[in-house]
């Protein structure tokens, strides 16, 4: 149930392609536990993807202001609408959007769909009582927020996370400078977001930048037994996309194997070309058939929620083999990492962007470099040889899950974002 406004918190408009959507299951407990606290309405550009929803998600999504194809009329007659009102400014605003040096054609047309889109929401917004725009990606939803923010009045925030600052969009340093604040969801990313802006910038974008962990999504049930006995069970999880590096975990089994070390791991994940993803799935395939591991590694797929558990607790060693891509893409902390600390696992990972945040090596999990499956294969074995200290550095990976990631924390650190720099904004309109 939404938040009635009788506390004078500012209502917040979450701008978002789609919501809810089962592969950002962050994004949903964070929208749903901040409408227990504030009031806050969902307008997702396109219209529903109801694909893998959990009963709960489908629920919330009855709360969710749709557009997309159905919604185009009504969208270019309030641009036709405004064009003919002020066709200097709405002209102004094309160019400022669309006149880019977009990487493709997706891209382009994400953001042209999004310019519309702000057109029609400026008016919405402002009839519905909106206090704050936010667009937790800086993509095309940060777009329509922007474009509804200069026709409206109403500020705007933004989010920018992992992949979305390596390749940059062209236009994310202009909504970075534009958004009255950002929320970042790891400390290694502001360092990254500071370092793309002039050293005369980078004080006051630190200043206006809020420092929110993402919160535990997972339910735990329990804690993985950690015992390393013969075959070790190792897991990894996530998207088979660029930044994951499962490639150089299969290269470390192979290396494994050819040591006499007893293992077995379960590599849970997909999406692949289907998601835009490339071509990840085929060439862990074809690595697994070329090194002779059909039989030491397992593909299950995709996981949900539900059958996450019982996954985490049959497994010794949680593997995250991190890297970044050439093209400077690479992830921030991935949620799959949260789930096994917070169920005891010790992790190995990568020392790549924001994991060292959460690996301490030698204390929550071990940390190797990257694109490194001599240092992988070597980390397990010794991790494996050390059962003890293993499970040691799975209690302590649970603790710090618990204090980093609490939901309930989480989400009164964003009420708090959103309640005092509202006041903020609102004072400084009032002072002009």
């Amino acid at each position: 149930m939404q938040a009635q406004n009788s506390t004078k918190q500012p209502h917040i408009a979450y701008i978002l392609l789609w919501y809810p959507l089962f592969t950002q299951p962050f994004i949903f407990r964070e929208v749903e536990g901040l409408r227990k606290h504030m009031p806050l309405t969902v307008y997702s550009l396109y219209g529903l993807n109801p694909r893998q929803w959990s009963a709960e998600m489908r629920a919330a999504a009855q709360g969710t202001v749709t557009h997309g194809v159905a919604a185009l009329g009504r969208i270019l007659a309030e641009f036709f609408c405004q064009l003919w009102r002020q066709p200097r400014r709405i002209g102004q605003l094309f160019m400022r959007t669309l006149w880019r040096k977009w990487p493709n054609a997706e891209v382009c047309g994400e953001n042209l769909w999004a310019f519309f889109m702000g057109v029609y929401l400026a008016k919405v917004l402002r009839r519905d009582g909106i206090d704050c725009i936010h667009a937790p990606w800086p993509r095309g939803t940060a777009t329509a927020a922007w474009v509804a923010s200069s026709l409206s009045g109403i500020p705007f925030s933004t989010s920018a996370r992992g992949d979305n600052l390596n390749p940059a969009d062209p236009d994310l340093l202009d909504k970075l400078t534009a958004a009255a604040f950002i929320r970042a969801n790891n400390a290694a990313d502001i360092e990254r977001m500071a370092a793309m802006l002039p050293a005369s910038q980078r004080e006051a974008f630190r200043a206006k930048t809020h420092l929110v962990y993402n919160s535990l999504t997972l339910a735990v049930r329990g804690q993985c037994p950690v015992t390393m006995q013969p075959p070790v069970r190792l897991m990894a999880l996530g998207r088979f996309d660029m930044t994951k590096g499962f490639e150089y975990l299969v290269e470390a089994c192979h290396i494994l194997k050819q040591r006499g070390f007893a293992f077995h791991l379960t590599l849970a994940g997909g999406g692949g070309v289907g998601m835009g993803l490339g071509a990840m799935g085929a060439l862990i395939e074809a690595r697994r058939k070329e090194y002779g591991l059909e039989e030491d590694i397992d593909l299950p797929g995709l996981l949900s929620h539900n059958e996450l558990p019982r996954y985490l607790l049959e497994h010794d060693i949680f593997v995250a083999p991190c890297i970044i891509h050439a093209s400077g893409r690479r992830d921030g902390i991935p949620n799959t990492v949260i789930e096994a600390m917070a169920y005891g696992m010790p992790v190995l990972a990568t020392n790549t962007n924001a994991l060292p945040e959460i690996v301490h090596d030698g204390q929550t999990g071990r940390t190797v470099p990257q694109k490194d499956a001599q240092a992988l294969a070597n980390a397990i074995m010794e991790l494996a040889a050390q059962p003890e200290d293993a499970r040691r550095m799975g209690e302590n990976a649970k603790t710090l899950v618990a204090q980093m990631f609490d939901p309930q924390h989480n989400v009164h650190s964003l009420c708090a974002m959103f309640s005092q720099e509202s006041a903020r904004l609102a004072a400084q309109r009032t002072a002009l």
